[in-house]
């Protein structure tokens, strides 16, 4: 047996010596291509080393995939290239084209979820693009100050931005997507909508949503929506040094119900002001299409459920039953 696996052994021993030249070799002479010019290179989100190689080939930047998936194999980089847009000169050897994929993208994606205000959007595009914080402070400035006037206009998406873009730019890129994806719209329609963002859970109760809170406003009944009332509440707690701000959506308390402010949908009537976040598609449709029902009033429990009232005395039966308050 032992006279068997010694042979075994220093041949796979043989093998290991013979691949690791292969890869060496592969990775340090020997570029795919004597042109110098660049070629635009995208890595989306949860690409695998397997998938970025054969782009890689396909593109014409490495030889040979194989040689790529086990050189970023054996030195352990495999998990560890950043997703992006990458500007890859064509005449690098496997080696270099693996140090620009790990140097990260000269394009990077931002993803800006539903319901943000526009300081949580700055803080995500400060962070994605690792903005250096000398050059953050001047980047959110520039882009509060650009967008004051377009809270409920800055699209939520997945969008892919230069490291070095600047904050116009991107509040322009969202501005375009908006009016590429939502059309001919009113301002009362964005503010409804971004009023439904902020008080739904799920797609399938903002048209219901919708229907009561434009019941009410027909009634001349006060919204009474919380999420106005954190907006409120944020601005006068945050903005004085956005920067340092860890909840623009505080929990709404008793005496938070009395801040004297038109987004106080407790104390004054009607609409507030302006949108109060940015929605999504799904809530801006639920604004321009409501759905009527029999309900006026609605709560959600500790686990996200919606529970609908006709009357206040169910609605405050909801508030017993699933909050627990009397």
């Amino acid at each position: 047996m032992k006279r068997f696996l010694t042979p075994l052994i220093l041949l796979v021993f043989a093998i290991s010596i013979l691949v690791s030249g292969v890869i060496w070799w592969q990775g340090t002479t020997g570029a795919s291509s004597m042109d110098s010019s660049k070629s635009r290179f995208l890595i989306t989100k949860g690409m695998t080393a397997g998938e970025i190689a054969v782009e890689l080939e396909n593109a014409g930047l490495v030889k040979s995939e194989l040689v790529f998936r086990i050189y970023v194999q054996v030195t352990g980089v495999s998990k560890s290239i950043p997703s992006g847009e990458y500007d890859i000169p064509k005449n690098l050897r496997l080696s270099e084209v693996v140090n620009v994929l790990l140097a990260g993208p000269s394009e990077v994606w931002v993803t800006i979820a539903e319901g943000l205000r526009r300081e949580e959007i700055a803080e995500k595009v400060v962070s994605a693009l690792n903005i250096s914080t000398a050059e953050s402070a001047t980047f959110r400035a520039k882009f509060l100050e650009h967008s004051a006037d377009l809270e409920g206009f800055l699209f939520p998406d997945t969008y892919l931005f230069p490291k070095d873009v600047d904050a116009q730019k991107v509040i322009q890129k969202l501005v375009d997507v908006f009016n590429q994806k939502v059309g001919e719209t009113t301002i009362k329609q964005v503010i409804l909508a971004s009023l439904i963002e902020r008080e739904t859970k799920g797609n399938q109760e903002k048209p219901i949503v919708a229907g009561i809170i434009l019941k009410r406003l027909t009634a001349g009944w006060p919204l009474q929506i919380d999420a106005a009332v954190q907006y409120a509440v944020a601005a006068d707690r945050c903005l004085p040094s956005p920067v340092d701000c860890s909840n623009w959506w505080p929990v709404v308390t008793k005496t938070d119900l009395e801040v004297d402010s038109p987004y106080n949908t407790y104390k004054y009537q009607g609409l507030p002001p302006t949108p109060i976040s940015n929605p999504g598609l799904a809530s801006i449709k639920a604004a321009k299409a409501p759905e009527e029902s029999m309900y006026w009033y609605y709560i959600h429990d500790d686990t996200g459920q919606i529970h609908y009232a006709a009357t206040l005395e169910e609605h405050n039966s909801n508030i017993r039953k699933y909050l627990g308050k009397s």
